[in-house]
């Protein structure tokens, strides 16, 4: 009777080492499991010194996202406004296009943009542009 006593406690601790590696959570596993979207190819020059790059006014842009985006949750703001746009998707990628309001002219404008993946994920980007005046 005396050894199985004495057992017990090691036995315990051993189940309970065993479990705990077994049951153990880690938080970059979701990170893993859902791409998020890819953004890229803007096609207007992003302002940055010393070069104070302008784009003409009314400019037509586009921008690539990646095919495992869903095109109908993607979100293209400036300025706090939904800019219209449309979606053109293959197999590859999805080619957003849309125009600058001539609001804009002569002003510096960040274009954002987010979008959703089929897993649920997003992401989101931006370009900061310098509209020249009319």
């Amino acid at each position: 009777m005396k050894v199985t006593t004495m057992f017990s406690p090691i036995l315990f601790i051993a189940a309970a080492l065993f479990t705990g590696t077994a049951n153990a959570y880690d938080p970059g596993t979701t990170e893993d499991i859902c791409k998020k979207p890819q953004f890229r190819d803007f096609n207007l020059p992003v302002y940055k010194e010393p070069e104070k790059t302008e784009v003409p006014p009314e400019s037509t842009f586009s921008f690539l996202v990646s095919p495992w985006a869903k095109p109908d949750t993607i979100k293209l703001t400036a300025k706090d406004q939904n800019l219209e746009y449309t979606v053109e998707s293959n197999s590859s990628f999805h080619r957003v296009k849309a125009k600058l309001p001539a609001a804009f002219n002569g002003q510096y404008v960040r274009i954002n943009v987010t979008a959703k993946a089929d897993l649920g994920c997003y992401d989101k980007n931006g370009w900061l542009i310098k509209v020249a005046d009319k």
